[in-house]
């Protein structure tokens, strides 16, 4: 399948500038294991723990093979003034201790139409790239990044594939002629109109200007209305937010000015933005207000001064780098202070590995509540999901009270809520209300105290068609 772009595509395009950026990056741990890393990051990991990973090359609890280690140097050097930040990059002998998990966390690829495409909610995700500058241990997508193969509903075997640009919008062209065609639903699945995407993997920041220009404007001509891109890029290489790219945007924004761009960004810790003095302590102005390392601050200033982007954090609460409700507060102050946003907080995710990095339910919907305490009502908008099969659910509240009447809620409940729904989304805003467990840390545990469920959270049938979204 080939694409030809418009003219005014072809326009745009040969207007991009598209430089090359130096990362720094090292990659693998053997830079580390042999004693060629750059000097000056010599010491980013102990003596004691590169014996500890040494020992575990080749084996199965390899932690490499579960997941690439990579971290750049801007990322490495503020990483010396914290614990957070270095536990979020460097590898660690408990990754691998226990394996449990999925090989595709959520079921994901029950709702890919088109390789490299997930149409699970009103909007399209799409795995653009399968890299980042920088890997994160506790990565949602480790399945992608780290190459592996999946099994797939119908029995097939594979790696996840990209996304390629004819392919996606032939898909998205072919459904929304359906949806126009039916009366503004879909005539097997009920849905809308495809109208949002989001970019991304891997990180589209990594890619050049180029290639997200390309993606940007076929999204455009086949009539999607709102493109996100997900990114970490800001943390790990800020300076890829330059000149050359915030010009392209400007120019994207020109030749298609009623498409909407956002970028939902992903902080974890205040440490990756905020400066720190000799003694490890944020640096504050006259009046307090904490001052933002200068690359990072140019990036972030970049993208909000153009009024017609918006920005959102959200970042998953992880065992070791933020479940810290102090660390939370500050950085919602901090995203709202300067014009971000703040979107979702997470609980961890299915993945492999999951018991190394997740925080149980419980103790993160405390951490979250306690964060938001201080802030005013336009900090506080982020809310915690938890990313079931059926789509994101809210934790909403915690109890220590029993509900009078409710047999099971002896020790207090647990309240989750639909916040999206896969399909034409008929359980959004349902609910299901279950006995606490102060060790769960993903929906099994607590299967065996589960009190009411209109939500069907514990009676989940797979999607058996991507197209339509039939669970029959």
């Amino acid at each position: 399948m080939s694409y030809t772009p418009t003219e005014k595509e072809q326009a745009f395009l040969e207007r991009v500038e598209s430089p090359t950026y130096q990362r720094e990056i090292i990659n693998g741990l053997a830079p580390f294991l042999n004693g060629k890393a750059p000097e000056d990051l010599e010491g980013f990991y102990a003596e004691q723990e590169l014996v500890q990973l040494g020992g575990l090359k080749g084996s199965e609890r390899d932690v490499e093979k579960r997941m690439p280690v990579k971290v750049t140097r801007h990322y490495a050097e503020l990483a010396r003034q914290s614990q957070p930040m270095q536990r979020l990059v460097k590898a660690s002998p408990d990754e691998t201790q226990d394996l449990a998990g999925s090989e595709d966390p959520g079921n994901q690829m029950d709702y890919s139409p088109v390789e490299g495409l997930l149409h699970k909610y009103e909007m399209g995700l799409m795995y653009v790239v399968s890299t980042c500058s920088a890997h994160c241990r506790f990565c949602y997508r480790e399945e992608l990044i780290a190459r592996k193969e999946i099994k797939r509903q119908d029995g097939t075997v594979a790696k996840k594939g990209l996304a390629k640009i004819p392919e996606i919008t032939a898909y998205i062209k072919e459904f929304n002629e359906k949806v126009a065609a039916n009366g503004g639903r879909h005539p097997d699945s009920g849905r809308e109109k495809l109208r949002e995407i989001l970019l991304s993997g891997g990180d589209p920041m990594v890619l050049n200007n180029n290639k997200i220009a390309a993606w940007l404007a076929a999204l455009a001509e086949v009539g999607i209305e709102s493109i996100r891109i997900g990114t970490k890029e800001m943390a790990f290489y800020p300076k890829r937010f330059d000149e050359t790219f915030f010009a392209m945007l400007d120019d994207f924004h020109a030749t298609y000015p009623d498409v909407g761009v956002h970028f939902m960004v992903h902080f974890e810790h205040p440490d990756e933005f905020l400066q720190k003095d000799a003694e490890g302590q944020y640096v504050r102005d006259k009046h307090g207000i904490p001052q933002w390392v200068e690359d990072t601050a140019n990036a972030m200033n970049g993208l909000l001064a153009r009024g017609w982007i918006t920005v959102e954090n959200q970042t998953p609460i992880i065992k070791d780098i933020n479940d810290d409700p102090d660390a939370l507060r500050l950085m919602q102050r901090e995203m709202k202070r300067v014009g971000a946003e703040n979107h979702y907080f997470f609980c961890g995710r299915d993945i492999v590995a999951y018991r190394a990095f997740n925080i149980p339910i419980e103790k993160a919907w405390e951490i979250h509540n306690e964060s938001q305490k201080g802030l005013s009502g336009v900090e506080a908008h982020a809310r915690l999901s938890i990313t079931h099969y059926k789509g994101k659910t809210e934790v909403v509240a915690v109890t220590d009270e029993p509900i009078p009447g409710l047999p099971g809620s002896e020790n207090g409940v647990v309240i989750f809520k639909i916040l999206r729904n896969a399909g034409s989304a008929p359980d959004r805003f349902k609910v299901c209300i279950v006995g606490r467990n102060p060790e769960a840390v993903w929906f099994d545990d607590y299967e065996d105290r589960v009190l009411f469920d209109e939500a069907g959270l514990f009676d989940y049938a797979r999607v058996k068609d991507a197209k339509t979204l039939s669970a029959n």
